[in-house]
């Protein structure tokens, strides 16, 4: 079992840290510092206009309005969350389209040795796919970010249909996290007073039939014991899932899910926070408050997910367009920078099944719309 609470370093500088409760005092008390991250610092933009680590190299693999290499598809407007698929030897990349009506979602298949050899849309006409998340059994959840949107279930290879899932709930979707560990999918909702919540499967692996479930706890904790409660009426009608149950814990703006290794982590951009949920013990904390920081490197905390090292790589919507590291020791330094780019946000951060390769998007690019949009892929030596 791995550490979630990140009781580590302080910070100034380029770096953070992510401490909780009364170390955060402590800490700062006693003047500790980091000065870089694990890779070091980042250098020089590269001709795709990103900043890395030594070691690291980018490279653009999609742009909206452009058919991707190797296919027929013309990559999507506003590429938003997105996730790896083991594909053969290869593997496959999924990115949601955060349009209104036209919305959807689209994949591209890489070979073993990262070519790329095809490209296809897998979801249409759905409404502000914004996140989602990746299933044990090899689908992608897309969730639609309006107050009545739905999960759909799609295969990455666009042989299959993609299936709406009402019992997860209508309201705000952002990301989803499955949790095979204790037979849980994880749901995130992008409104100031969301709730966090959870879905049951009445068979797991088969996502037609369920229970939802909300968090319940003290709004203000940030630290403690939670539990959960049944949403009575999961399709939000009359009343909206967050307000039917009495107590349930508010969070200002659900943004990325990721599970692994017993606990969940979740980003809420209305307070800039990165929270994990024990799903053993049922406890929350605050794996990330800059708001304890002298300084901090990493604002608007949206997407997020981990490396077969351990590392949270979180992605800014806005800020100053970073990808920024948390080692599991607590120590927060940015990994990615995107220059030229400042009316954009960074989507969709995704390992390849091998931890070699880091996908994400920015999703109105330089033109600072959504028919801009620009997907890229990081090589390099991460660590395992």
């Amino acid at each position: 079992m791995e550490r979630r609470n990140f009781l580590r370093l302080t910070v100034t500088g380029a770096a953070a840290t992510a401490l909780g409760g009364a170390a955060w005092d402590q800490a700062l008390a006693a003047g500790k510092f980091v000065v870089t991250g694990p890779y070091g610092a980042l250098g020089t933009a590269d001709a795709n206009g990103i900043a890395l680590p030594s070691g690291f190299t980018s490279r653009v693999i999609a742009r909206t309005g452009q058919t991707v290499a190797s296919s027929s598809y013309t990559w999507h407007d506003a590429p938003d969350g997105g996730a790896c698929f083991v594909d053969g030897s290869g593997w496959i990349y999924v990115s949601n389209s955060e349009i209104g009506a036209t919305g959807g979602a689209g994949s591209v298949t890489f070979d073993s040795a990262g070519n790329i050899t095809g490209a296809r849309r897998i979801l249409s006409n759905t409404d502000r796919n914004c996140a989602g998340g990746a299933t044990p059994w090899g689908t992608w959840l897309s969730g639609e970010e309006v107050a009545t949107g739905y999960v759909w279930e799609t295969d990455p290879w666009g042989v299959n249909a993609a299936v709406v899932r009402p019992a997860m709930g209508r309201f705000t979707h952002e990301a989803c996290a499955a949790d095979p560990d204790h037979g849980y999918v994880y749901l995130t909702e992008d409104v100031t007073d969301s709730g966090f919540y959870r879905f049951k499967p009445t068979s797991w692996g088969d996502l037609s039939a369920g229970t939802l479930e909300v968090m319940v706890g003290d709004t203000a904790l940030t630290n403690g014991a939670v539990s959960w409660a049944v949403v009575p009426e999961p399709d939000g009608s009359p009343t909206a899932t967050r307000y039917q149950v009495a107590g349930t814990k508010r969070f200002n703006g659900g943004e990325g899910c990721y599970y692994a290794a017993g606990t969940c982590w979740f980003t809420t951009k209305g307070d800039n926070r990165v929270w994990a949920y024990d799903a053993t013990t049922s406890r929350v904390s605050l794996a990330y408050d800059p708001t304890r920081l002298r300084q901090s490197p990493l604002s608007g905390v949206d997407n997020v997910t981990r490396s077969e090292g351990g590392d949270l790589f979180v992605a800014e919507d806005g800020g100053n367009m970073e990808i920024c590291l948390i080692t599991p020791e607590g120590m927060v330094s940015p990994f990615v920078r995107i220059s030229g780019q400042s009316s954009s946000e960074i989507c969709g951060p995704a390992f390849s099944p091998d931890g070699t390769r880091l996908y994400f998007s920015s999703q109105r690019g330089t033109t600072g719309s959504s028919s801009g949009g620009i997907t890229y892929e990081v090589k390099g030596p991460f660590r395992a």
